[in-house]
């Protein structure tokens, strides 16, 4: 129900679901999973090695005590983590929860400057990294990383560095947890920084609990039974719960894949682990349905019970194909770095294709106009959202915290609009909506429009000025194989739109591209088709 200042839903406290003062995250995602008689079960699966919860949890304890007694790492030291996907990734990141510390795990694709600019913002005296992922980080001059003492390398180890084995080795499999408060930092998740410089958003000993709990249970209904596999890797927000806090609340597993995920590889993953529980993003999913199998055999997904899918609109078109093909639903959802994870999300048995869902239990959400006054069922307006796993702030960045968490209310960016029943609808973010006429216009009502035609794969829309600098729709288009671009193919398109949208809808100007530009979680950069 709505209030009657516009407020749906109540964001509940992780004090109310009864996560207490004095908390440690590891102390509750990994130890205590042998104290309830899960110790001999599999925690991991990567490849060919399985490892059981117990084996964890000792690990977990030898990374975190090496760290304190061999490198002096203090309580609130910051760990940057540049890791694949493997078990490695979990060993590192509870054992600096467990002594007080702060990973901050980031991007496996970026470049160069990117590490630089975190290592240089955070003040990290730790980097544990993968060796494949080491050159990037040398070439860094020593002198513009001035702060980092150590580097751990899961894998081969050269000069001048640390092996994470000889790590693991030197530690002790017996370790208590740091006294942390449920309120104090936890570890650190750098936005995507698609629309500018990525900010450090500081999560607390609490939100993982908050959202394992309020998503993954209750929507998920996530048990011991189910094996998680995503194909957003565990740098990511979304990929950390989907791959590892989610499975690790229940005694569940999770399936790690550190490789690409292409869709041959994806295919092989499953058919191998046979995961109940499969995450990936709306480019995953198209990646999926293009590829087929030999001599005309499908894949076999029938372990799946549910797919997810978040990180940007799920069109209607692609949730249909998936649907008819496999027979699994996809449940759509909203979540974000600052939140952590989800906030609205379709749910089992209450899916409305197109829409994000329906606010999750335990959190609250408001449409409002420039000035925060409600907006009313139907009209698009800027989406906030309360929640207690929402970040603190912003590491160093006050006047930006301030601007976006105010009042407990975060300012998402994404303008929404929520229908009679419930439902929110994506219409863009804040700086791609477009005013045509005086009339607002989402790129994305008309991306789903042209995605419903049999030649696009792929299409971005974005704002384009004509000779008279007026706003217009201008939409870029990757076709599938088989059909050529042409300014007849183009305008076959715009008449297309035209059958289905208002005439102000219709993009002004087709372009085919070969492929969009998008960040690594798979959004599209519609800032770099505007310039």
């Amino acid at each position: 129900m709505i209030s009657t200042d516009g407020v749906d839903g109540r964001a509940v406290t992780a004090a109310e679901l009864g996560v207490p003062e004095v908390f440690n995250a590891a102390a509750y995602f990994v130890d205590r999973h042998a104290a309830e008689g899960r110790g001999a079960k599999i925690a991991i699966e990567c490849g060919d090695e399985r490892v059981t919860y117990a084996e964890v949890a000792a690990r977990v304890n030898r990374v975190g005590s090496a760290l304190r007694a061999r490198l002096g790492v203090r309580r609130a030291d910051r760990i940057v983590l540049l890791l694949h996907d493997t078990p490695a990734f979990a060993y590192a990141f509870f054992g600096a929860i467990k002594i007080g510390a702060v990973p901050i795990p980031i991007n496996t694709l970026w470049k160069a400057p990117d590490y630089e600019s975190v290592l240089d913002d955070s003040r990290a005296r730790v980097l544990v990294v993968t060796d494949a992922l080491l050159g990037a980080v040398l070439a860094i001059p020593p002198e513009r990383r001035r702060a980092l003492e150590h580097i751990i390398v899961v894998g081969a180890a050269p000069e001048g560095t640390r092996a994470f084995d000889d790590l693991l080795a030197a530690g002790s499999p017996d370790l208590e947890a740091e006294p942390t408060s449920r309120d104090d930092p936890a570890f650190w998740l750098y936005s995507s920084g698609s629309t500018g410089t990525s900010k450090g958003c500081v999560h607390l000993q609490h939100d993982m609990v908050v959202c394992a709990r309020l998503y993954a249970q209750a929507v998920l209904g996530l048990t011991e039974a189910d094996r998680c596999f995503s194909v957003a890797k565990l740098f990511f927000a979304y990929g950390l719960g989907n791959g590892l806090y989610f499975p690790f609340s229940v005694g569940a597993t999770t399936i790690l894949w550190p490789g690409p995920p292409s869709a041959a590889n994806v295919y092989a993953v499953i058919d191998r682990h046979r995961p109940t529980l499969f995450y990936s993003v709306p480019t995953g999913y198209g990646m999926l349905l293009a590829h087929h199998g030999e001599e005309g055999r499908d894949f076999d997904l029938s372990a799946v019970r549910w797919a997810v899918s978040a990180g940007e609109a799920l069109p209607p078109a692609l949730y249909a194909r998936f649907k008819e093909r496999f027979g699994i639903d996809i449940l759509d959802a909203i979540g974000s770095t600052e939140a952590l994870h989800m906030f609205i999300a379709n749910r089992p048995g209450g899916i409305r294709p197109g829409s994000s869902g329906t606010i999750l239990d335990g959190y609250a959400a408001k449409i409002v106009d420039e000035e925060g006054r409600p907006v009313p069922d139907g009209e698009i307006g800027n989406l906030w959202i309360s929640g207690d796993s929402t970040c603190a702030e912003y590491w160093g960045q006050p006047e930006k915290s301030r601007n976006t968490i105010q009042d407990r209310w975060l300012r998402t960016g994404d303008k929404y609009y929520r229908d009679a029943d419930g439902f929110y609808w994506y219409a863009g973010r804040a700086d791609d909506m477009l005013k045509v006429g005086g009339l607002w216009v989402s790129p994305i009502e008309v991306e789903n429009t042209l995605l419903e035609h049999a030649a696009v794969l792929e299409c971005a829309v974005v704002a384009r000025a004509d000779r008279d600098t007026l706003v217009k729709p201008a939409a870029c288009v990757v076709l599938r194989e088989g059909y050529q671009p042409s300014p007849e193919f183009a305008a076959v398109l715009q008449q297309f739109v035209r059958t289905r949208l208002p005439e102000y809808k219709r993009p002004r100007w087709v372009e085919f591209v070969e492929a969009l530009p998008k960040t690594a979680t798979g959004k599209i950069q519609r800032f770099k088709l505007r310039s």
